[in-house]
């Protein structure tokens, strides 16, 4: 894939996050407006220093307007887009290729999604196919069938692969427990997460993203500009996208046990930010978990673990906050829920945070100076991914 990247001419200056989790008395309105007014204070100015703005939301609006009206914006563009989950971090992308364009100064990226009220429980297998030809299984089903494919693939024992996957859930819930914007702040052990109730194939509850109201914001900026707003910039270097063509729904040889969209959008960041071997290069990565065997499989698409091997990773704690790897050390969309078109941004956030040394009690040590975020959206078979390296220093 021919992508020639910005590496290091943009920077993010400050980020905002509203807490995550059930909103019945607020407006996608004002999930907005407090997302964007904490990346504001962080960065020290106003709507009406911002040049541009891009709106990432799937359900919540239509147009610009969506984010318009409510800042009360006058006089400025604002772009809505959409790319499944990955919406929030394609406004990101939109917003530091026009810095890195010259188009503008200073631009934020917003994400934001209210479908606690809307009678979205999370199970829905949209579109609704009409012809009998395309999908009708849910998310749960789908990304279900990743379990039984990956343990026949590589000899893993049922109990072993109920193992790992517990594993993969627990941690995400313990990172989740010392965030105080997450949905679940509970630890959860192992034993509660097996036992369950089931909810597709093999999936319980504990291995499915719960559904959330929430937003996130972010501004940036031209790299060489960006200590005129903080004194801890996050330096971008490389953002990738990857649109899937969705022959894997009719691909007999589609196998369930890697989503070929997450490689090729890793493949192009690590071109991007001169990333040799991704198993050594990061300090941290935000990765998408929406269900527990999608963590376990990404771990062999970005590079962490060779094919066939990560199961083994898990169980060694390799990925926990005091492994080598520390990955979704905010909690995950595991912990946070999953309001579609802002769970981009979040992890975008917790990797602001890491790298700049804010994250607390969760805060790994980041000497290395590189964070991976991976935001996927869509289904086996069919899905978008987005891959994006974020660093301490515009020349690391």
């Amino acid at each position: 894939m021919a992508s020639h990247g910005i590496r290091d001419r943009v920077a993010i200056v400050a980020m905002g996050c509203t807490p995550f989790g059930e909103h019945w008395d607020r407006s996608a309105d004002d999930l907005q407006i407090e997302a964007v007014q904490h990346a504001l204070d962080g960065a020290g100015i106003g709507t009406h220093d911002v040049d541009a703005f891009w709106l990432g939301t799937a359900q919540s609006g239509q147009s610009g307007i969506t984010l318009a009206a409510p800042l009360n914006l006058r006089g400025k563009p604002v772009t809505r887009v959409e790319n499944y989950c990955a919406s929030g971090s394609e406004a990101l992308r939109q917003a530091a290729y026009a810095i890195a364009a010259g188009a503008y100064d200073v631009a934020m990226a917003v994400g934001v999604e209210k479908v606690k009220d809307s009678g979205y429980q999370g199970l829905n297998a949209f579109p609704i196919p009409n012809d009998g030809t395309d999908r009708s299984l849910t998310a749960a089903a789908m990304f279900g069938l990743v379990v039984p494919a990956y343990a026949e693939r590589y000899g893993v024992d049922t109990d072993t692969m109920r193992d790992v996957l517990a594993r993969i859930a627990v941690k995400n819930h313990a990172n989740g427990a010392r965030h105080p914007l997450a949905q679940f702040r509970r630890e959860v052990d192992a034993d509660t997460v097996c036992e369950a109730p089931l909810v597709a194939g093999s999936l319980g509850v504990y291995d499915c993203a719960g559904v959330a109201d929430g937003a996130a914001a972010a501004i940036v900026v031209r790299a060489e500009d960006a200590h005129r707003y903080t004194d801890h910039p996050v330096f971008i270097k490389a953002l990738s996208f990857v649109a899937g063509a969705g022959t894997g729904l009719v691909d007999p040889e589609y196998d369930f046990t890697h989503f070929p969209e997450v490689e090729a959008a890793a493949r192009d960041a690590y071109a991007q930010a001169t990333v040799d071997d991704p198993r050594s290069a990061f300090a941290m990565a935000e990765v998408h978990d929406c269900f527990t065997p999608t963590e376990l499989v990404v771990m062999e698409d970005l590079g962490f673990s060779e094919r066939g091997t990560a199961w083994k990773d898990v169980l060694a704690g390799r990925f926990e906050l005091e492994g080598d790897l520390p990955v979704n050390t905010d909690g995950g969309l595991k912990a946070f829920g999953h309001p579609v078109g802002a769970s981009g941004l979040r992890m975008h956030r917790e990797c602001f945070l890491q790298l700049r040394g804010e994250a607390g009690e969760r805060q790994v040590d980041v000497s290395r100076g590189l964070a991976l975020v991976q935001n996927l959206g869509g289904y086996p078979g069919e899905m978008v991914c987005f891959a994006s390296v974020l660093g301490t220093e515009p020349d690391a």
